[in-house]
């Protein structure tokens, strides 16, 4: 059955990926988009794929769906098996081993840098997708980097553009700034963002590592893709709030978070006034080389 499922194949990918009786409607752009990536990229039959940061492995089937049967995806991710919500990382991978296209997958936890220090293997493409801003802070990116620069033949990175060609995303980037100036202050952030890096900070993080620009452009997500809403939903909500009264103690300080949550909202009710719902970001999708 594997052979069968490839890039064009999303419903068959969507149904693969772990989703809750009911939701599969909620996965399926989740799973649309990391396709749209990895077109993109142009991953090809027969590639030996390194993905940092996984996660649940949204990008990983894509991934595993074209590389074939010859290919392969090691897919590491440092974050403790039991995080992730509604699914934990390791039902999630557990569940991604299980289906047809388990046997092109190899999951590691591990420190990516770390883990390539184990081994002397060297890979066609990595892969980071949307996987930055959960970084501790932006070196981390700057030594991931330094260690791929032997080891693989190029470095395939998507990451929110901060950018919204559609106004209806204007609100999820807002968000985001105010959910960075709020996690920048927190040292033990378990969020979704808590190193806010641009893509111009990422060119130039890569290019002192060592790495040059092939290509980039900036996509639109499918419509139906949620994370714009969520990111913002979280702001709005009183456990954002919550946070703000707990980690910020300087009154100045505390008043620039909450400045940046009321701009949210504002943003957001201009959106639900014209009728409308809150979408996501573009994305940024760049292919680097060694320089």
């Amino acid at each position: 059955m594997a052979s069968t499922i490839n890039l064009d194949s999303i419903d068959a990918l969507a149904a693969i990926y772990p989703h809750s009786p009911g939701h599969l409607h909620v996965v399926r752009p989740q799973i649309e988009q990391r396709v749209q990536l990895v077109k993109t990229w142009g991953i090809q039959p027969g590639e030996k794929v390194l993905e940092i940061g996984c996660g649940q492995g949204d990008c990983t089937v894509a991934l595993a769906a074209a590389v074939g049967d010859e290919g392969s995806v090691t897919a590491v991710d440092p974050a403790s098996l039991d995080y992730g919500s509604p699914f934990t990382l390791g039902e999630a991978q557990s569940h991604l081993r299980a289906s047809p296209l388990g046997s092109r997958i190899k999951f590691v936890q591990a420190d990516p840098v770390q883990y390539l220090q184990t081994t002397t293997d060297h890979y066609t493409t990595a892969i980071m997708a949307q996987c930055t801003w959960y970084f501790a802070e932006p070196r981390v990116l700057s030594e991931i980097l330094a260690a791929l620069l032997s080891r693989v033949d190029r470095v395939c990175i998507s990451e929110y553009s901060l950018v919204a060609s559609d106004h209806r995303a204007f609100p999820h980037v807002l968000a985001t700034l105010a959910q960075a100036s709020l996690e920048c202050r927190n040292p033990n952030s378990q969020s979704n963002i808590r190193t806010v890096l641009s893509p111009d900070r990422i060119r130039k993080v890569a290019s002192a590592a060592g790495f040059v620009v092939e290509n980039e452009q900036t996509l639109r997500p499918p419509e139906g893709m949620l994370d714009g809403k969520w990111e913002v939903g979280w702001v709005l909500s009183n456990g954002f709030e919550k946070q703000v009264e707990e980690l910020i103690a300087e009154a100045k300080e505390k008043s620039v978070v909450l400045a940046a949550r009321d701009s949210v909202r504002g943003a957001a009710k201009l959106v639900e006034e014209r009728g409308e719902s809150i979408c996501t970001m573009d994305v940024w999708v760049a292919v680097f080389e060694s320089a």
